[in-house]
């Protein structure tokens, strides 16, 4: 977090749980754990569990996992990795929330990975992804003004990424469109892993993004998220 700069309304690290004998980084709060089909980067479509931590130090304005922020149940890493391969399924994302809050997720991360999974991870790109384990395909989720969240990037994320990571802006209107176009071409991110751009449902078409992204011939890809088209906007747990 920025020097000076108020932490939301609500905003809270996960507690220390209620295992004390257990390290931080061998503990996860987890909100949910569920099989489905990936909705966004370029793995959608693909089958996918999904280990979605509580917690979030951030509040985009449009935001649609609020009911991460808070609750889950505290499990060890362990047992949530122990879940997941159980599940058989070659590939997991790991998200949030938050997910890099929480000690025990690059620990979870490199369990993953140790077990033969594909792993991806989700951020907001608010935290240092150079822990990471470099086996992890990072989703970096860079916040635009249109979120109110735009300060709290860490810039030196756009330089510590990996060939395998990837790069997603939600848009929410033509003045986040410019400022993504200006951030992406004066770091040439796009030279070196995906970029996604992905619309603010019910505030901007997607035609009118696609429209943009044609008109200045930007190499990004217009991304929807997949999971909302199958089983709609409210359905929690797909």
């Amino acid at each position: 977090m920025s020097p000076g700069r108020r932490r939301p309304e609500g905003w809270s690290r996960p507690d220390p749980g209620p295992r004390p004998d257990v390290p931080a980084a061998e503990r996860l709060r987890i909100h949910e754990i569920f099989y489905s089909i990936q909705g966004e980067s370029t793995h959608a479509g693909r089958p996918c569990v999904l280990v979605r931590l509580t917690g979030c130090q951030m509040r985009c304005r449009w935001c649609d996992t609020e009911y991460s922020f808070y609750q889950g149940r505290w499990r060890t890493v362990e047992a949530v990795v122990d879940e997941v391969v159980g599940l058989g399924c070659p590939l997991v994302e790991v998200t949030g929330g938050e997910p890099l809050l929480q000690p025990g997720c690059l620990t979870l991360l490199e369990r993953l990975c140790d077990r033969g999974l594909e792993v991806l991870l989700e951020t907001g790109g608010g935290l240092d992804i150079r822990p990471v384990d470099p086996r992890v395909h990072t989703i970096l989720d860079l916040k635009c003004p249109g979120s109110g969240e735009v300060e709290a990037n860490h810039w030196p994320n756009l330089e510590a990424l990996r060939p395998g990571d990837e790069v997603k802006l939600v848009i929410a209107d033509e003045e986040d469109y410019r400022w993504a176009r200006d951030v992406i071409e004066r770091h040439r991110v796009a030279e070196r892993v995906p970029v996604h751009f992905s619309p603010v449902a019910g505030e901007l078409e997607p035609e009118e993004l696609a429209g943009w992204i044609l008109r200045d011939r930007l190499p990004v890809r217009l991304q929807l998220q997949l999971h909302k088209l199958v089983w709609g906007a409210e359905v929690r747990g797909v």
